[in-house]
This record gives C-alpha cells, structure tokens and sequence, in this order.
C-alpha cells in the first residue's frame, strides 16, 4: 500500500524514464505483495488484519495504475470502468457472504487474473519498445485476457456464493428443527418425572351396603 502514492506520483510527472520507474516500483510491490502471502502461510501467521489489508493492497495498488493509466490516455476509460465495477461487486459480494457466515475464498480464475494484470500494467506503464521487446501491445493484450478472466471470476464467484448461501440456510435450518425437538424431548421428560414423582391417590374405602 505504501508503494501506491509512489506509483502515482512517478506516473504523474509524465516522462518515458519516470515511466519505467514507475513500472518497477509496481514490480517490486507486487513481488512483496506475493512473498507476504506466501510466508504468512508457511509460517502460519495469517491473522484476521492480514485478511483485511491483503485484497484492500491489491486493489489500491492496482486501481490507482489504471486510474492513472487512463488518465495518460493508454486504457480505454471502459476497461478501467468493467475492471472496477467488478472489483466492487466481488468485494460487495463477499462482504454479504461474511454477514451470513460463509466464506468465499478467492478461485483459481481470480488468482491467474491478478497475476496477469500484474504483469499487464507495468508493461503498459513502459509504453514503449525497450531491447526491442514491444512492451505496450503484449501489456495491453495481458490486459484484455485478465478482463475476460475477471467477467468469468465474477460469474465463478456469484455461483458459489449463492450454493454457499443455500447451504447455509439449509444447515441453520436443520439446527433449529434439531434444537426444537430437543426443547420437545426434554418438555416431555420433565413432564414424565413431574407425573412418576407424584404419589398415587388412594381410593377411598368401599362402605359395605346394607342387607
């Protein structure tokens, strides 16, 4: 997240050696992005912040470079509109599944997505043939590819948190027939050991009949 303010400002200055700066700024803060994930599961130190502050890092990081990258005039403003939209709805999405108590975990789909345009945009951002390697057609085609992969993550996603959500439903419901019948069973036990603990009532004597 501290790399954001950093990319933006190298992007702002508008300069073909700023550029590539700013792409190898963008470079390094996804490497560490991916280290920071891999060791926090290595070493088991995955805490609820780092669920929290992980997606919110990508999404900054990758938000503002297209912002910034539409701005410059290399991304249609459509692009940047369908990739953010989608961003907000998957977030919107899982935020729902979390008040409901499922969790949805982020597909293969949506990891290939976020690797791809993580190489995308720094390739953008050269906007320039470098060692004659065409950096801008092949970033702008990754682009287009983790655009399609982002509409079928998306489409993953609704699935599974609409089965996610049918059963849970299922499961609660199931929960609170069982926790009835056991508030039934023990109504009725209490009411069998009331009944055993009473004393019988004896029967008043039969008075013989006159002759």
């Amino acid at each position: 997240m501290g790399f954001v303010p950093i990319v933006v400002a190298l992007l702002m200055v508008k300069d073909p050696s700023w550029d590539l700066i700013a792409a190898a700024a963008f470079g390094v803060a996804s490497i560490t992005d991916y280290f920071d994930g891999y060791i926090a599961r290595t070493q088991q130190l995955v805490t609820v912040y780092g669920k929290l502050l992980d997606p919110l890092a990508d999404k900054f990081l990758v938000i503002s470079s297209l912002v910034m990258l539409q701005e410059l005039g290399r991304i249609h403003p459509i692009v940047v509109i369908v990739l953010i939209c989608r961003e907000l709805a998957i977030t919107g999405l899982r935020a729902l599944a979390s008040a409901e108590g499922v969790i949805i975990s982020a597909s293969d789909s949506a990891k290939w997505k976020t690797a791809t345009q993580m190489v995308a945009i720094p390739l953008i951002m050269i906007n320039r043939d470098w060692l004659g390697i065409p950096f801008y057609p092949i970033g702008m085609g990754l682009l287009y590819i983790s655009l399609a992969m982002s509409l079928w993550s998306a489409k993953a996603y609704i699935v599974d948190f609409f089965k996610a959500l049918g059963e849970q439903r299922k499961y609660k419901s199931a929960e609170r027939k069982q926790k009835r019948e056991l508030k039934q069973a023990a109504r009725m036990a209490r009411r069998a050991a009331l009944k055993a603990s009473q004393p019988v009532p004896t029967p008043p004597p039969v008075e013989p009949k006159p002759r």
